[in-house]
Formats: structure tokens, C-alpha cells, sequence
């Protein structure tokens, strides 16, 4: 699919997102960036596009809501007239004790992680339909696609990043007749957190065989791979500097 002109629809759009959008416009794309409580990135990200010579909304959604996910499709058909592409990457990332875990810990994993990117799905595919095709990417993470949790206290989130691989390959089946190519990307060490410390830092990048973290822009290429493809689906790829490798 070629990029220029087309329309993306970026969930969960901050730090990472943001050089996601920045690189789409710069390939000729217009955005659709959702926020739920992050307006101020939001909009400094729609300023980002536009400085590129592109077109960008930003589009307050509760990605876990099945009305907001519609309202955000709404608002982006309203803007540009169609939708082309769906990045799915609005994400909630935290430890805890598997023995202190509640319910609501485990709903809010699975809501945001995995239900959210399914609402979208649902959400946009009647609209890619209608214009002959589209391109869904959602986001899982470097160690489900490895089939191994490594680390205590992920529990929740290692089913719901596990799951995004299974609803990209169950998609990817149902929508391959319509054109609609769905794929994954699953991320390794690609920024750190703010609040993590230099010696973690250092270890993490000791311990990934191409000895450094990934940041941003490897995955706005990998992005950028798979709106691009016409004939791969179903795939998750890792970004991840080799960690599966050890």
C-alpha cells in the first residue's frame, strides 16, 4: 500500500507514537491521532504532522469503550473521508505479585492491551470495506512472541500481549478476501522508562545482543513495513534487538 495520502489512525499515540506519526507524514500520510487524558502530546503531535505538509486530527477516545472506538472512526471519515490504515498501540504496562493480583488488575490488562485493539478492529473494517482494502497493526510485545513470560509479576499482561498475536492471526484469516492485511509488532527494548534506573538501563542494553536499545524510530520502520506490504498478514514481527536469541 502506498503511503502518500493515505489515512492512519494512530491509538495510544505518546513517546514512541508520536515518531510513529512523525515518519507517516513524512511518507505523504495523514493522521488520526486518539488520546484519552494525554491532550497536550496529542497536540503537539498534530502540530508535528502539520509541519510536515500533512494533514492531522487529534480525537479524544476510551479505546476500551466500543462507542468511543466507533466515535473515533466517525471523526476521522468526517475529516478525511476514509480510513486506510489502524495502529493500534494504546497499551498499559506495569508489574505485580501474581498473589496480589485482583480481578480489576487482570480486566484492566486485557481491556486495554487486547479488548481495545478488537473494539478498533470492529470498529474500522466496515470502512476499509467499503474503499477495497486496508492495513491493521497491532502491538504485542518481544517475549509472547517468544512463548515465554521469562519475568515474574507480568502475568496479566503477558495474556493480553499473548492474545494480540492470536486476534492478529484470527483477523488476518477473516479479513484477508477483503484486502485487509493484519499484522503485530512485537517490541524489545526500545526506550526505557523515565523512571528506571541507569544501572537497569545499562543492563537490559549488556544483555541484547546488538548491544543497545531500539528506540523510536526502529519502530516506525517496522510500521511503516507493514502498511506498506501487500501480500504479508498474519505476522508478528519482533523488534528487539536479538533478545529472543538468549
Amino acid at each position: 500500500m502506498e503511503l502518500k495520502d493515505c489515512v492512519v489512525i494512530i491509538t495510544g499515540g505518546k513517546r514512541i507514537g508520536r515518531v510513529v506519526a512523525q515518519r507517516l507524514a513524512e511518507r505523504g500520510a495523514d493522521l488520526v491521532l486518539s488520546y484519552r487524558g494525554s491532550k497536550t502530546e496529542a497536540d503537539d503531535t498534530v502540530r508535528d504532522v502539520q509541519a510536515r505538509g500533512r494533514r492531522a486530527i487529534a480525537a479524544v477516545a476510551d479505546v476500551s469503550k466500543a462507542a468511543d472506538c466507533a466515535g473515533l472512526v466517525a471523526a476521522a471519515v468526517s475529516a478525511f473521508g476514509r480510513v486506510d490504515a489502524l495502529v493500534n498501540m494504546a497499551s498499559v504496562y506495569g508489574s505485580k505479585p501474581f498473589d496480589e493480583l485482583t480481578e480489576a488488575d487482570f480486566d484492566r490488562d486485557l481491556t486495554v492491551n487486547l479488548k481495545s485493539a478488537f473494539l478498533c478492529a470492529q470498529a474500522v473494517i466496515p470502512v476499509m470495506r467499503r474503499t477495497g482494502g486496508g492495513r491493521i497493526v497491532n502491538f504485542a510485545d518481544w517475549l509472547a512472541r517468544s512463548g515465554r513470560p521469562a519475568y515474574h509479576g507480568f502475568t496479566s499482561y503477558y495474556v493480553a500481549k499473548a492474545g494480540i498475536i492470536a486476534l492478529t492471526e484470527a483477523l488476518a484469516l477473516e479479513l484477508a478476501r477483503d484486502q485487509i492485511l493484519v499484522n503485530a509488532i512485537a517490541p524489545g527494548p526500545i526506550l526505557p522508562p523515565p523512571e528506571m534506573d541507569p544501572q537497569e538501563v545499562a543492563a537490559v542494553a549488556a544483555a541484547t545482543p546488538v548491544g543497545r536499545w531500539g528506540g523510536e524510530g526502529e519502530i516506525a520502520a517496522a510500521v511503516i513495513a507493514l502498511l506498506e506490504t501487500n501480500f504479508i498478514t498474519g505476522e508478528t514481527l519482533r523488534v528487539d534487538g536479538g533478545r529472543h536469541l538468549v
